[in-house]
């Protein structure tokens, strides 16, 4: 008989009723069948990334599941969490990874800040999820139409100014996009402009001596996205 690999349910489970000696209580929160707890937990990246894909397309398609919300599965997130992939995303109200991946509590490691941008304690948070909590997938997620990039561009455009700390947020987005073609249509530009801000991101996170290490030694994937708000796609970039 095929050996079922243990969910991640299972192993949050099993670890709280040793933890707890609740072997009882937690005998009754058997996931039901058919549900997405019963999907085998990642053991790679190849596979946290088809997860999201999944959870995406069932987002796009309106049949979302809203899984890992109910208040047995946050008992069990209490004492530990196993989420299987890192977003780095925007913090623009409309694009919540939970909800575009179709996950729920403990799923994927969350930073959220405008403009996807890479800044120190970004870094260090980066790092947490991929050293503690060992997930072996990081996404950089822009989406267009996205207020931060959009700035960015006015300004080299027109050279308007920003309140100072925005400012300082425009800066480090800038220097992504200086190889942009600005006498291109707006809306083409402010695709391009998206994406090229994805790209710097992974960029400055791909010259890290850690990163970088730990991307050649295969411990983490790292990949880029950008989430299209008409449709609720997240394209995956080459």
């Amino acid at each position: 008989m095929k050996k079922r690999g243990i969910t991640r349910r299972e192993w949050l489970a099993g670890a709280s009723c040793l933890s707890l000696a609740l072997v009882p209580a937690c005998a009754t929160q058997t996931p039901r069948a058919g549900a997405i707890s019963l999907e085998p937990y990642p053991r790679n990246a190849a596979e946290a990334l088809l997860r999201l894909k999944t959870g995406n397309r069932r987002f796009m398609d309106n049949k979302s599941i809203h899984t890992h919300e109910n208040a047995s599965w946050r008992h069990q997130l209490v004492e530990e969490q196993k989420p299987f992939a890192t977003v780095l995303g925007c913090s623009d109200s409309r694009v919540p990874p939970e909800m575009i991946f179709d996950v729920g509590f403990g799923d994927i490691f969350t930073i959220r800040l405008a403009g996807n941008i890479i800044a120190e304690d970004v870094i260090g948070t980066l790092q947490y999820g991929v050293a503690h909590l060992h997930t072996p997938l990081v996404v950089v997620m822009g989406h267009e139409n996205c207020g931060a990039v959009t700035a960015t561009v006015e300004e080299m455009l027109s050279k308007t100014e920003e309140l100072e700390h925005i400012e300082a947020l425009l800066a480090l987005i800038r220097p992504g996009l200086s190889q942009l073609d600005l006498k291109l249509e707006r809306k083409a530009l402010l695709h391009a402009a998206v994406e090229a801000n994805v790209r710097w991101s992974m960029q400055q996170l791909m010259a890290l001596p850690g990163a970088a290490k730990a991307l050649r030694e295969k411990k983490v994937t790292l990949i880029g996205a950008v989430y299209e708000l008409n449709t609720g796609t997240v394209r995956f970039l080459d």
